[in-house]
């Protein structure tokens, strides 16, 4: 059987898993913080601590300005296909959000730093995560019959 191995997909998988765990390791060692996306932006909307504002809105805008600096400066990034509307994508926004708001954490949170402090929290949330995505792209395109 003749399997194609896209080089490049794995390539930028290895780098971003890379980028992640070092800022992950670096937010913990010079700030003593998790990097939990969803946690620094709460705090930043809902803190109104000063303190607490500038190295949020540091750690956020360079989400953003990283992002916008790969988009301006790669040759060949892959092309999103949104399997539905905006519409669509501010609703699953909201419940991510609530979900977050309920499991005191978010992906990269729990996934990414939980997991990797033995957290067993953070593991149960995780495994939790990942069932309910499954269920979901499963109804989703098995048993409702949306996109394949």
């Amino acid at each position: 059987m003749n399997v194609l191995v896209d080089t490049d997909a794995w390539l930028r998988a290895i780098g971003g898993g890379l980028l992640i765990g070092s800022a992950a390791g670096l937010m913990i060692v010079f700030n003593g913080r998790i990097a939990g996306v969803s946690g620094v932006l709460g705090g930043l909307v809902l803190d109104r601590s000063t303190g607490e504002r500038r190295w949020r809105t540091m750690f956020l805008g360079g989400m953003v300005i990283g992002a916008a600096a790969l988009t301006a400066f790669a040759t060949s990034l892959p092309v999103p296909q949104l399997q539905t509307g905006w519409l669509g994508m501010a609703a699953a926004g909201l419940i991510v959000g609530y979900g977050t708001r309920m499991s005191s954490g978010c992906t990269s949170g729990h996934g990414v730093c939980g997991i990797a402090r033995l957290s067993t929290r953070s593991i149960l949330a995780t495994i939790t995560f990942m069932a309910f995505g499954v269920l979901t792209v499963y109804l989703i395109r098995h048993l409702i019959g949306g996109p394949a």
